[in-house]
């Protein structure tokens, strides 16, 4: 009697180490274009994983929007096929996962130590949160602090107020910041915004100085105001159902390694911006320091959008917790 369960066990364990046996293809898509900082750290990390998997898990990549915008990127993934997985935005992850935004929270850092201090206490809450939807974050990188950048000359607050100001599609905190501020945002993507400055269509956008360098923006921007506005991130993910095909050892091997090339990233996007923002000035961008009570106004803005936020659930009290309680240690 208990023969026929024996065999069943024997198969079944039989089963179990020839699928994992066989390569295991994840196939993501990034808007970063070759050449740039992630996809060089990306494409190593993938020799680096297939040497230490002996082939068994292979990482293929779709750079440069070739999948479409994150939306679409992000629509492949959940139809599973073609994409397992993608390096995204947190303005479009947050339609799944609305802590993905808890980074680029308005005027939420004002440097980068306080960066330091919250990331190894938030990520881990994270990567938990995205498990929860159906996906496994292999990394998150920092690509940078946005700052307002200006076609025309610009002052502080009132010149913000009467701006056309454009703001990443979707991306809902952004805009509700600037309405509570008093601007006027203009939603569009961010493939348009290049047309919209030559057309005057918009007059002022929140980027990273080496994001406005990379998408040519910076020949029509004449200021950048001095003010964090929000610490924007890039999250490596993978399709939950993709990443459980990978056997656990595998698994270890693969996070190990994204999670050193996010570092990487990290160390390298500071740099690079750094560079980007003293290039763009010796081109005769003026960096505009704002008074203290423009700051103030600002910063209160960003308390005012956090407090609807929370009231709204949109982002939830434990990560922003994790967050404060990370920022106020010395």
């Amino acid at each position: 009697m208990l023969r026929p369960l024996v065999v069943l066990f024997l198969l079944l364990f039989a089963a179990i180490p020839t699928a994992w046996a066989q390569t295991q293809t994840l196939r993501l898509a990034t808007l970063a274009p070759d050449g740039s900082p992630w996809m060089r750290e990306l494409r190593a990390a993938a020799e680096q994983v297939k040497a230490e998997t002996a082939g068994r898990v292979e990482i293929r990549y779709f750079p440069g929007g070739v999948m479409g915008n994150d939306q679409a990127v992000l629509r492949r993934i959940r139809q599973g096929g073609q994409l397992q997985g993608g390096v995204l935005t947190s303005s479009e992850l947050a339609l799944v996962y609305p802590d993905a935004s808890a980074y680029t929270l308005p005027f939420l850092f004002t440097d980068w130590t306080e960066v330091d201090r919250v990331r190894p206490k938030v990520d881990p809450l994270l990567a938990k949160g995205f498990a929860e939807r159906g996906f496994h974050m292999l990394g998150a990188s920092g690509v940078g602090f946005a700052y307002l950048m200006s076609a025309k000359p610009m002052a502080g607050v009132d010149d913000v107020r009467r701006a056309k100001l454009w703001v990443p599609q979707n991306d809902a905190i952004t805009e509700m910041t600037f309405r509570e501020g008093g601007a006027n945002p203009i939603p569009l993507p961010i493939g348009d915004v290049f047309t919209s400055l030559q057309t005057g269509m918009v007059d002022m956008v929140a980027n990273t100085p080496a994001g406005a360098v990379a998408l040519q923006w910076h020949g029509r921007l004449r200021s950048l105001f001095d003010l964090p506005l929000a610490y924007v991130v890039g999250f490596i993910v993978v399709d939950q159902r993709a990443w459980s095909r990978i056997a656990p050892a595998d698994q270890a091997i693969v996070d190990r390694i994204f999670k050193a090339a996010s570092a990487r990233v990290d160390q390298t996007i500071r740099r690079d911006d750094a560079a980007a923002l003293e290039a763009m000035k010796r081109q005769g961008l003026q960096v505009v320091t704002p008074t203290p009570a423009d700051a103030e106004y600002f910063r209160e803005v960003g308390r005012r959008v956090m407090v609807k936020l929370e009231a709204q659930q949109k982002v939830s009290p434990g990560v922003l917790a994790a967050i404060r309680e990370a920022k106020a240690q010395p």
